[in-house]
């Protein structure tokens, strides 16, 4: 009996995981529906506990800090006991925290909660798009590798919307409420387990190539392309050096791997550093700093951000393998650009009074719309799915960890220290900021990301090890071959992969 089609397997693997892990910190939906439920139940937290605002920022951005060592352990735990029953161990963790969180009776208490959930999603964040990755196929791998991304944000949304329709409950109450939703999808992850298989990429690497060979069957009917797909995944996984552990690889990289880490860890780093979980977290702080008084308003305006957030990312998923990911990173870190400079000068104008205030509010809004449709269009998922695509299969896990440890903790400092900033130079001024750091990201985009669209993960480590060619094309633009190859999706599947090794063997 042969499994779904992988599209099917994969989806219905993430969205229980991916729920799983949304309810973790209501301004994320688990890191999303948790980032979502954060924003909204902190203002109830604040008052049901007497929590300072010290202790706010702790709670919010701890989260991120904490997940780090989730990915840290996440790799070498993937590589240990495989990508599947890892996205199990997250699940079981982040549940354990959710469940704290909810009846929590102390500040003390909603902390250690917050710590397990931490952890958790560490490792979700890590091991979902390494596993998409290496269970799909490469003219449709960006739009799966995509799909966490949309689970979160549908996670944030409905974060939000629980906030706005748990609001009028006791305050005692209904944030233990938005937080314990999080627990309900653990049932859902538990059958998913038995459902999705493993990674053929991982069974290799244990020597278990029928395995693999028979988890490829399952997701691939055409047998030829199955053992043209296992050549090529047993030839990647015997290269390397494997006398020297993974960790002394990464520490003293060659020079293709050391691009690899530059691409991966920056644009990583460049994800947070433009203040998107601060938009989310504190949207409500910003909404009211923007002179909007009743919180039934403000969480309403919240809903509106989470579905302009959530409705892009359908977008990118349509877009990602058909543009290629470069284009949709210029017109994110672009869009961001404009949007949060937007922001800062409606801000900025409301302060001083130097337009209407409805006007004012609603350019505001706007602008946070912007910026969060912006970023799901493009290096929201995009980020994931490069960083996850780049590395060697060897360094696959604990590499694309890194890359994680880099992207919590520079949310977790952007979280931890918006209030401080904001108090420093004003709301206004943090988004200044956040939209130089945004434009940045642009000319990294350019110079460090590579196009990968239609690659194979092992032609992309090829890609990679081109050296200066590599670099004098600014990172590796748009080739012709890129575009040959969407015509080519239209072909069998091993023609697809026969025509991008002819590719390769011409640039030699």
């Amino acid at each position: 009996m042969r499994w779904p089609p992988a599209r099917h397997v994969i989806d219905l693997g993430i969205l229980f995981y991916e729920k799983g892990e949304i309810i973790k910190k209501y301004p994320r939906f688990c890191e999303n529906q948790n980032v979502g439920v954060m924003s909204g139940a902190i203002l109830f937290i604040q008052e049901d506990l007497k929590i300072t605002e010290v202790q706010e920022e702790v709670l919010v951005g701890s989260l991120s800090i904490i997940s780090l060592f989730g990915s840290l352990g996440g790799g070498r735990t993937s590589d240990a006991i495989g990508r599947k029953w890892t996205m199990g161990l997250a699940a079981i963790v982040f549940q354990s925290g959710a469940a704290l969180m909810a009846m929590a009776p102390s500040f003390t208490i909603l902390m250690v909660g917050r710590l397990l959930a931490g952890i958790g999603i560490g490792f979700g964040v890590m091991i979902a798009p390494v596993y998409i990755a290496e269970i799909s196929p490469a003219v449709t791998r960006g739009a799966l590798t995509s799909f966490p991304e949309i689970f979160i944000n549908v996670g944030i949304l409905l974060g939000y919307v629980s906030n706005y329709a748990f609001s009028g409950i006791s305050v005692h109450i209904n944030w233990r409420i938005m937080l314990a939703v999080g627990i309900l999808p653990s049932v859902f992850i538990a059958f998913a387990l038995f459902i999705i298989p493993e990674s053929p990429r991982w069974l290799v690497i244990q020597n278990r190539a029928d395995e693999a060979r028979s988890v490829l069957l399952k997701i691939t009917e055409d047998e030829a392309e199955v053992e043209a797909r296992l050549v090529e995944i047993e030839e990647a996984a015997s290269t390397g050096n494997k006398e020297k552990a993974v960790w002394q690889e990464l520490l003293s990289p060659s020079p293709a791997l050391r691009r690899m880490l530059i691409t991966g860890f920056g644009i990583q780093i460049f994800q947070q550093i433009t203040g998107i979980d601060a938009t989310v977290y504190y949207s409500p702080t910003i909404f009211k700093d923007a002179g909007i008084t009743s919180e039934k308003a403000i969480l309403a305006a919240t809903v509106a951000v989470g579905f302009a957030k959530t409705s892009f990312i359908l977008v990118a998923i349509f877009l990602i393998d058909r543009v290629g990911r470069k284009p949709l990173l210029y017109v994110s870190t672009v869009g961001m650009t404009a949007s949060l400079f937007s922001l800062g000068m409606a801000l900025s104008f409301l302060t001083h009074g130097s337009s209407p205030k409805g006007t004012g509010i609603a350019l505001a809004i706007l602008a946070v719309c912007g910026n969060v449709a912006f970023f799901s269009v493009g290096i929201g998922p995009v980020c994931w799915v490069v960083t996850s695509e780049i590395f060697p299969l060897r360094l696959r896990a604990q590499a694309s960890a890194l890359g994680a440890v880099g992207n919590r903790v520079s949310s977790g400092l952007v979280a931890m220290s918006f209030l401080s900033l904001s108090r420093a130079i004003s709301v206004a001024g943090v988004f200044f900021v956040f939209s130089a750091i945004s434009a940045l990201s642009v000319a990294f985009v350019y110079f460090f990301v590579p196009e990968t669209k239609g690659k194979s993960l092992e032609q992309i480590e090829l890609l990679f090890q081109q050296g200066g060619e590599y670099w004098r094309k600014g990172g590796g633009e748009v080739e012709l071959g890129d575009v040959e190859q969407l015509v080519q999706k239209q072909r069998k599947p091993e023609e697809v992969e026969l025509g991008n090794t002819a590719q390769l063997a011409q640039k030699q």
